[in-house]
């Protein structure tokens, strides 16, 4: 059966006071971004449209001639049934009226009398649609606004004015309506978003150890709360401590899931028994099979402390050495000597493990160079990891410990750099305390 062929009218008479740019905003069934600036874009530029959807568009009801503020024709399209309209429901649509008494498709519509609304809704849920009922009618014209009509209006009492105001109502309303949905989809996904991050971002394993802990995390990505830099600190059954931080080159979200990939990976291979070269070759293998290219790469520390807490392993992958205060001595970074390669740069490549001896009482602080790249000033100088250990040096002499230390610490950095840091920081502190 040949499909019909669309009738299409441009009305030339009066009255209209449709606003060119404000109202004419068509909206698109496809909900990607790009494609809905792309027919508000050609929207601007085009005659308002409507479309009339009933049953017999060239007997029962007479559309008045529509003109735009700007004098243009308004385009009215006719269709006789719902599937000449899907064929007719283009970008440059603005706005549907439809009658009520149109049957409404599929079987047991015939007892639902806004059935046929229901379907142009579905077909159609970017788009204004005014509902069109019998004068009288205005139970139903309600019921067909709560539905989710923008409007409704009497077949018998059409004009151009009352149909031009009612059209840029529709417009507007349905354009509010979907600005207001984004909104609150827009908010509920940063929630989750949120709510996500915080749960990916680590809980240490303490239990049963004397040690301390403090920790303080900033993404360099705006309103983000993950970002490549990535840490964690687990205590085995056998009583050793171990503490680990790293840090993925780049700043993306990418970047960010490879870290918490990273630092799952190191938790699980830690608690299954494995230290030192054999655990970084194996995170090496993780990162290869992980990363999107193949010049991704990570800088790794890790340090286990033994169960009496007075001596632990250092193994440092491409990554600063941390940190170490003592009560009457100056804090001074840990031997950097045997530091091997970042994780994915060179296959099979090796990591040494240096023995350190920690003493009876210690603060031990991990961290990434986004601590130490700041700069200091307006000029090209860098804070770097000698003014790092003077600035915890004089925080530490002003009696600063844990959670104030490291956020004094974070803060002085941030204000040497005059503004926010653009790099991830990521700082962690163990203290023994005899």
């Amino acid at each position: 059966m040949p499909v019909p062929i669309p009738r299409q009218r441009a009305f030339s008479a009066a009255e209209s006071g449709q606003a060119p740019a404000a109202h004419r905003g068509g909206t698109s069934m496809d909900p990607s971004p790009s494609k809905e600036a792309k027919v508000d874009s050609h929207a601007a530029t085009t005659p308002l449209t409507l479309l009339l959807i009933e049953d017999d568009p060239g007997g029962s009801t007479v559309v008045p001639e529509l003109r735009d503020s700007a004098g243009t024709p308004v385009r009215v399209r006719t269709a006789r049934n719902l599937t000449e309209a899907e064929r007719l429901l283009t970008d440059d649509v603005h706005c549907i009226l439809l009658d009520l008494a149109l049957p409404a498709p599929g079987r047991g519509a015939e007892n639902d009398e806004l059935g046929v609304l229901k379907h142009v809704l579905r077909l159609a849920p970017r788009h204004a649609v005014l509902a069109l009922t019998a004068s009288g009618d205005a139970e139903r014209g309600a019921e067909a606004v709560r539905v989710g009509a923008q409007d409704y209006l009497f077949r018998d009492e059409l004009d151009a004015r009352l149909l031009s105001r009612a059209i840029r109502y529709a417009v507007e309303r349905k354009r509010s309506d979907t600005a207001e949905r984004r909104l609150a989809e827009g908010r509920l996904r940063a929630q989750e978003n949120r709510r996500l991050e915080r749960g990916l971002l680590p809980t240490p394993l303490l239990e049963g150890s004397q040690l301390r802990f403090a920790a303080r995390y900033r993404p360099g990505r705006s309103r983000a709360l993950l970002g490549g830099d990535f840490y964690d600190v687990v205590r085995t059954p056998d009583g050793t401590v171990h503490a680990m931080i790293g840090d993925v080159c780049g700043h993306g979200p990418d970047e960010a899931a490879l870290g918490v990939e990273l630092r799952i990976a190191w938790r699980t291979l830690t608690l299954a028994g494995l230290c030192g070269d054999e655990l970084l070759g194996t995170l090496q293998q993780v990162l290869e099979h992980e990363r999107a290219d193949d010049e991704i790469f990570a800088t790794l520390c890790t340090v286990d402390i033994a169960p009496d807490g007075r001596r632990a392993g250092l193994c440092l992958a491409g990554h600063p050495s941390p940190l170490i205060a003592r009560p009457g001595r100056p804090a001074k970074l840990l031997p950097y000597d045997n530091n091997g390669p970042a994780l994915g740069l060179l296959p099979g490549a090796r990591w040494p493990r240096t023995q350190v001896e920690l003493g009876p009482q210690w603060s031990l602080m991990l961290y990434t160079d986004g601590l130490i790249e700041g700069r200091v000033g307006e000029g090209l100088e860098r804070l770097g990891q000698d003014g790092m250990v003077e600035m915890v040096r004089r925080l530490l002499s002003e009696g600063l410990g844990g959670e104030e230390l490291l956020r004094a610490a974070v803060n002085e950095v941030r204000d040497l750099n005059g503004g926010e840091l653009t790099d991830d920081v990521a700082v962690l502190l163990l203290d023994r305390v005899v």
